[in-house]
Parts: structure tokens; C-alpha cells; sequence
């Protein structure tokens, strides 16, 4: 659930926060006061696309900050897969900054991309606007939004089918290159020195890296040797070396010891660094004694090398790779070999493969059939609650090898009729903006149940409806809003009546410049906010009788909706 929302910079607005709650949060204002920028906000914050255009002038970045309380298991789950650690309380902090040519996104203090932030913002909250309701019409959006409605079942049958479908599109493409005998030969050959020249390599796991101690140490032999006798000088027992200096130091110490006690206990350090740097020049005598060079050991270790690196341009980076190329060619030579053999095979396989993707494909069609049933029946009755009086909703599904991918062999068309005697057509070919609008809350409606999400945006949910119709999506909404958080931008007054939080957009001039701020409206102010959408120039008693008739209405049905 959004928390609260704090914008800097952003468009026309300067700076404002604002705590939202649970239920039903209506957003109202004048037109071009700057609804969409709130609302574009939380898309911004959530990983939308930004452009500098959008950072209010004269600034040098604009900023966004949300709180969001955790409401499921998803969302933490999600978090412990990003490395970020899950907040005890439960309140989640997402800042997302905007500068001319980059942008930054923090979750929980912690870094992270756009593409994460947009990721994880998708388990947070669902936007409903002109955008996603178009989407809509797209046949894949529909088939999905039946494979969403028919569940688990049908997502287990659709891992199942992507697998198998790889699997078969892959012998499928396998099949397709027959190549003739002069080039079965030619490849023959090539396969046949490749893997010769690895397997002559002998290579061993790990030994580039050991060769590469050793050449580096072999090639810096001189200076390695010079540094080394330097510090041997230095440390050695000749005058002026640090040996004797630090002898000196403690035949003087030693002279007085037993007249002061902190002194003694820094003569015991200064006699411990003499023991550490005789033990010291012990070991790097030890270590020059050891240095030898050889020529032969060298020019061995970089030949060796030189073979390493050459076989890891060719056939992988790693030992790993090159084994596992390895094994790949030897594979195609023995399908080279018995080509004939190999191919039968192959057509086994392949007829294997879709045998039982086959089988899947026909599982799902048949659930995807018996959800369809249970979809129309839902949908149905969700779209006459929105005052689609003759509303005739259908699945049209058409199943078959034509229509095979990795989602199965279905293709689903959604059917929809507003007219009494008028046939079912697509949905693209019949839906307004507004009847798309209230298709996308009825779905919303039906999905309410089975969804994790609890946040809901709806923009233009009002788009080309009014009266009575209006009255209905402000009940469907205010139902949704029992166990769910939604916030709404409307220009209605039959669906800001239905508020459990009533805010105001309002644009005004503050200075030289326009300024959008949002305030939270008490129930005096809201009832006011109502007459103004009412209409007229001034609002008068009457307009304000007209409003408080609304606000007992809309509480009504929410009374209503509670005892339901």
C-alpha cells in the first residue's frame, strides 16, 4: 500500500507531500491543474521513462520519494532476490532522482537500475489509464488475461509447453540442415583436427592460472631479485642498517630498565620488533637462496601459455568451456559418422517431442475452454453491475497446429455485444474509450479476488460516461475499495462522493511562478470540492443540498457494500 508520496522539482510542482490511505483516495481539480503530474510521479518513482523535460526550470534535478507498507509475500521475496534487505516494520522507502543526463533509483538506501526498480514495482501497484485499457484489444493481452483467470494449473501446463516447445523447434530447425556428402567430408575433417588439437593440449583444470604465477614471476626476475637484495641490505646487521640502529636503540633502552615501568613495557615492543626483524631477515635469505631462473623453464612456461590462450580464443575462455567443446564436437562427429543413423534418430526425437507437446497443448486447450465458461459467466455479471444493460461477453478460442507457439496452440478473441439484436463482435471493433474504461474495472473486479496486489491507479476511469452509469463505477469502485487501496483522478462528482479520502489538485501562481500543489480536504472542503464539480459559477446552497445528497448516497452504498 502507498504511504506517502514526496515530490521535489518535478513539472509545476516546487515541493509537496502527501500521505495517502487505504480505501478509496479520489483525486479532484481543475482541468490542467496537474493530475497527471501526481499520478505521473509515482510512475517516474516506480521506473517509468524520465526526460529532463520533466525537471521543473531552473532546477538541476527533480526527486521522487515513496513509502510503501509491504502487503505480501511477493514483495519480499522479491526484495531478498535484489539483496535488499526486507524493513522489520514493514515500511519500504523508494527514492528515484532525475538529473538532465542520468538518473539514480535507491530501494531501501540501496542501489539499484531502472529496469529492477520497474520490476519490482510491478508487485506493488496496478495503473489503469487509456494506455493499459488499449492494450487491452491486443489478442496476446487477452489470452494471457484468460491464462491469468484460469490459475496455477494453467501456468504449470505453460512451463511445461515452453520447454518441450524449445526442445521441438530446435530438432524441428536440426532436421531442416540435410547437407550433402561433400560437406558431411569437409566438416568431418575440420571436426576431427579441432578435437585433436585439444585433446593433444592435455589440458588441466587450474593450470593457466598456475603458469601465470610463474610467468610473471620469471619475467620480472631481475627486479624481483633487486628489490629483494635491497631490503636485505637495509635490514642487515652492518652499520647504519636497521638491524643495528634498532640494536643501538635497545642497548640504550636496556641501560636504564627496571628505573620506569611504562618505559620497560616500550622496550619489550622495541624487543619483540628486533625479534620479528630477525626472523624477517632469516626468511628473505631463505627466499634469495630459493630464486633461480632457467631459460628453458621459461620459454617452456610461455610456449605452454601461448597454447592456453590460443585454444580459449577458439573454443571458450575457460577450462570449462574448452571441455565442453570438446564434447560438442565429438557428439557431431559421431552424428557425422553414422549420418543416416543420426537422422532417424533425429526424426524420432522429433516426432518424440511433439507427441508430447501435443498432448500439453490439448490439456490446456481443454483448461483454457473450461475457464473461458467461468470467465464469460464472471465478466458478464461484473459489466451489467456497470450498467451494461444488454451486454453479451463470449471467448472466441480457435485451437490448432496453425496457431502453435510457446503459449500452447490457442488463439483467444474477446466477443462483446452492447445491442440487443446485435452479434457479437471483437472487442477493438466495438469498445469506446469509456466502455473500455469500465471493461478494465469489471476485469479489475473479477481479478480482485485472486490478485496479490493491493495498490490500484485509475486515470480516466470517467472517460465518456456520466449519470447513471457514473453512479455504477462509483459502486463498483467503492466495493473494490473495501479490500483494496485505490487512487483515482476523476472529474465526477457521483464518483468523488464515494471518497474515503478526498484530495485537491490546484494550480496557482506563486511570485513570477505557476505553482501545482495537493491538499488533503477535511469533510467541509470536500463537500465544497463536490458542489465545484456540480457546475455552475458559484456555488450555492442549493449545489451544496445537491452534494451532501451525494455524500449520503455514496455512504449508503458503502454500507451496503460492508454488509455484502
Amino acid at each position: 500500500m502507498i504511504t506517502g508520496l514526496h515530490v521535489r522539482n518535478l513539472a509545476l510542482i516546487e515541493e509537496e507531500e502527501v500521505t495517502f490511505t487505504d480505501g478509496l483516495n479520489i483525486l479532484t481539480g481543475e482541468t490542467g491543474a496537474g493530475k497527471s503530474i501526481i499520478i505521473g510521479s509515482i510512475g517516474l518513482a516506480l521506473g517509468a521513462k524520465a526526460d529532463r523535460s520533466m525537471i521543473r526550470t531552473g532546477c538541476d534535478f527533480c526527486l521522487i520519494e515513496m513509502t510503501f507498507s509491504l502487503d505480501n509475500d511477493r514483495q519480499r521475496k522479491k526484495l531478498e532476490e535484489m539483496d535488499i534487505e526486507v524493513p522489520e516494520d514493514g515500511i519500504l522507502l523508494i527514492k528515484r532522482k532525475v538529473y538532465p543526463n542520468r538518473t539514480t533509483c535507491q530501494i531501501q538506501g540501496e542501489s539499484v537500475t531502472v529496469s529492477q526498480l520497474r520490476d519490482f514495482g510491478s508487485t506493488l501497484i496496478d495503473v489503469y489509464g487509456q494506455r493499459e485499457n488499449q492494450r487491452l484489444l491486443a489478442h496476446g493481452a487477452q489470452l494471457k488475461t484468460l491464462d491469468d483467470y484460469a490459475g496455477d494449473e494453467d501456468a504449470a501446463l505453460r512451463a511445461k509447453i515452453r520447454e518441450h516447445y524449445r526442445a521441438y523447434m530446435s530438432l524441428k530447425k536440426k532436421m531442416s540442415e540435410d547437407i550433402d556428402a561433400a560437406a558431411r567430408l569437409r566438416e568431418i575433417d575440420l571436426l576431427t583436427y579441432e578435437v585433436q588439437e585439444i585433446e593433444d593440449a592435455d589440458l588441466k583444470k587450474g593450470e593457466d592460472a598456475e603458469l601465470e604465477e610463474k610467468y610473471k614471476k620469471l619475467s620480472n626476475f631481475q627486479r624481483i631479485t633487486a628489490a629483494a637484495g635491497e631490503a636485505g641490505s637495509l635490514t642487515s646487521d652492518e652499520d647504519g642498517s636497521a638491524s643495528s640502529q634498532i640494536e643501538r636503540a635497545l642497548r640504550e633502552l636496556n641501560s636504564v630498565q627496571g628505573l620506569d615501568a611504562d618505559l620497560d613495557a616500550i622496550t619489550g615492543q622495541l624487543s619483540d620488533i628486533d625479534s620479528l626483524l630477525s626472523d624477517f631477515q632469516r626468511s628473505l635469505s631463505d627466499y634469495m637462496d630459493s630464486l633461480s631462473f632457467d631459460p628453458q623453464e621459461f620459454s617452456e612456461i610461455e610456449s605452454r601459455l601461448n597454447l592456453i590462450n590460443h585454444l580459449k580464443e577458439k573454443y571458450g575462455n575457460s577450462f570449462e568451456k574448452i571441455q565442453n567443446s570438446l564434447a560438442k564436437r565429438k557428439e557431431r562427429l559421431l552424428e557425422l559418422s553414422d549420418y543416416d543413423a543420426a537422422r532417424e534418430k533425429m526424426k524420432k526425437d522429433l516426432a518424440r517431442e511433439k507427441e508430447a507437446l501435443s498432448d500439453l497443448c490439448h490439456r490446456l486447450t481443454a483448461l483454457r475452454k473450461k475457464a473461458a465458461d467461468a470467465f464469460t459467466k464472471d465478466l458478464t455479471r461484473q459489466l451489467l453491475d456497470l450498467n451494461f444493460n444488454q451486454v453479451s461477453f463470449q471467448v472466441d478460442m480457435k485451437s490448432g497446429e496453425e496457431y502453435l507457439s510457446s503459449d500452447g496452440e490457442d488463439e483467444v478473441t474477446f466477443l462483446i455485444s452492447m445491442n440487443p439484436g446485435e452479434a457479437p463482435r471483437p472487442l477493438e471493433k466495438i469498445a469506446s474509450g469509456g466502455e473500455l474504461s469500465r471493461i478494465m474495472l469489471a476485469l479489475k473486479t473479477v481479478f480482485a479476488g485472486q490478485d496479490d496486489i493491493h495498490s490500484f491507479i485509475f486515470d480516466e476511469i470517467d472517460a465518456g460516461i456520466s449519470g447513471q452509469t457514473a453512479w455504477k463505477v462509483s459502486e463498483k469502485l467503492g466495493n473494490l475499495a473495501k479490500d483494496h487501496q485505490i487512487l483515482c483522478i476523476t472529474h465526477l462528482p457521483q464518483i468523488a462522493a464515494m471518497e474515503d479520502s478526498h484530495y485537491r489538485i490546484e494550480k496557482h501562481v506563486e511570485g513570477e511562478r505557476t505553482v501545482t500543489s495537493i491538499t488533503r480536504l477535511d469533510e467541509d472542503a470536500s463537500l465544497k470540492e463536490l458542489g465545484r464539480l456540480l457546475g455552475g459559477a458559484k456555488i450555492t446552497e442549493a449545489t451544496l443540498t445537491n452534494a451532501r445528497e451525494m455524500k449520503r448516497m455514496a455512504k449508503a452504498a458503502k454500507e451496503q457494500h460492508k454488509e455484502g
